[in-house]
């Protein structure tokens, strides 16, 4: 599994209401409502979706046909979304639209020249509805060009209410109350936590939340932009902070060991599955997708969260991942495809795949009440209140040899980091070499 972590597997937690089952490709549906102004244009749409979100983001897809006519088709590229696309811009076969899912991404296609302006209409919308830190994010050299539609919220820690009752838990407020709180719940018989170092995504999400809340925003953004160096003396006392966790046996289920072995399923599976084996696992919010549709855990009953805990007296991180819309300016139906645009700009297009489940909306107009559970409530709540606190996923801002590539860069030195967290110091010249090399390239 490389790359996805705003949408792995499933998504958050549709609880009660069945998936649709509308299919990749899908035409209009039946008219009513809207002025059909598109009728007979095609938009297609390329995004990393498939599954259950796919099925879920066609519905949005559908719901713009019965507005305006267009049919659209979805087209999965997968993981490597630059390749993919890039391939298609060549073969002059361009999607009108692409769900970009890293700001890297983003970065590297408007900078080819890929990429048309969000019209003034979805600038007026986007600047309305959603916090500045979204405008800033979809923004290159200070034109807009990405709709952040789907987000992610990365700061959960999910936990097993059973367990943390049993051993007489309550969900820490601090860092430093989250690894006594998880040596209290290894004492009662499970592991603390399960750590998924087999994927080295998750890695660099625990590294961001501390540092975000230890180093404080403004350090989280130089080292995001590489204007600091990962020779810092901030990275390797985050890098120490989180080795106290992974070098300590009792706390981590398996051990260093296992945990390289444990992808991201893997890890929710030890926590929810049917022979738990810890009682907390970190990742973000779709962690609930996976316990309740893999293992029929009721979230807010048998699956809860708490928000990731303030480090050394920071401020709690809300670090957040999320796929942006972009029109590419060289694709036969550029006006439709900014016509989507503008529709998934709208609360009503979000208000769609959140009753479904599996989606959190940036967009501030979004009535909690479209949310199917009040978990997925209290995460959108947390992620829209957060508002320019929020920092996106640091690695996706990367390059991707640095902060998105399987067994390079900081995946890979991470993974040697759980392995051997001995060396904070060392870790840190490691990563700023790399770092380093994937910035000038």
């Amino acid at each position: 599994m490389m790359r996805r972590r705003t949408t792995l597997l499933t998504g958050c937690t549709a609880l009660a209401l069945a998936l649709g089952t509308t299919a990749c490709g899908g035409g209009p549906v039946s008219a009513g409502g809207g002025d059909k102004a598109l009728s007979g244009r095609t938009v297609t749409v390329a995004g990393v979706w498939s599954g259950s979100e796919q099925k879920n983001f066609q519905k949005v897809l559908d719901a713009f046909t019965e507005k305006t006519g267009a049919k659209t088709r979805f087209v999965s590229t997968g993981d490597n979304v630059s390749t993919v696309v890039g391939s298609k811009i060549e073969g002059g076969n361009a999607p009108d639209v692409v769900m970009v899912p890293q700001v890297g991404v983003l970065n590297q296609f408007a900078r080819k020249g890929w990429l048309k302006p969000l019209s003034a209409t979805a600038r007026q919308t986007v600047r309305a509805d959603y916090a500045p830190v979204w405008t800033t994010y979809g923004s290159v050299d200070g034109t807009l060009y990405g709709l952040y539609f789907k987000a992610a919220h990365k700061s959960t820690v999910w936990y097993s209410p059973d367990a943390l009752a049993q051993a007489g838990v309550k969900p820490p407020k601090t860092y430093d109350d989250l690894l006594k709180a998880g040596h209290t719940v290894s004492d009662s018989g499970l592991a603390a936590f399960s750590v998924a170092g087999q994927d080295g995504w998750t890695l660099t999400d625990w590294f961001e939340n501390v540092y975000l809340s230890q180093a404080g925003p403004e350090k989280y953004d130089a080292l995001a932009a590489h204007k600091l160096k990962w020779t810092d003396p901030s990275v390797v006392r985050a890098l120490t902070t989180l080795g106290k966790l992974f070098k300590d046996e009792q706390l981590v289920a398996g051990g260093r060991k296992e945990a390289l072995n444990t992808d991201f399923p893997g890890s929710v599976e030890k926590v929810f599955g049917p022979k738990p084996e810890a009682g907390m696992v970190y990742e973000g919010d779709f962690v609930a997708g996976v316990a309740h549709d893999q293992y029929g855990r009721a979230i807010g009953k048998d699956a809860d969260f708490f928000p990731f805990p303030a480090v050394d007296g920071g401020t709690a991180p809300v670090v957040s991942g999320g796929d942006a819309a972009v029109v590419l300016k060289d694709a036969k139906n550029t006006d439709a495809g900014m016509k989507l645009l503008e529709y998934l700009a709208t609360p009503e297009a979000a208000a769609v795949w959140a009753k479904a489940g599996g989606f959190l909306s940036p967009n501030k107009k979004l009535d909690l009440t479209a949310y199917g559970d009040d978990v997925t409530r209290a995460t959108a709540k947390s992620l829209v209140g957060a508002g320019d606190s929020v920092r996106f996923d640091m690695s996706d801002q990367a390059p991707a040899a640095f902060g998105g590539t399987k067994g390079t860069g900081e995946w890979k030195l991470l993974q040697d980091f759980l392995r051997d967290p001995s060396d904070p110091k060392g870790t840190a010249a490691e990563l700023e070499a790399a770092a380093a090399k994937a910035y000038r390239g």
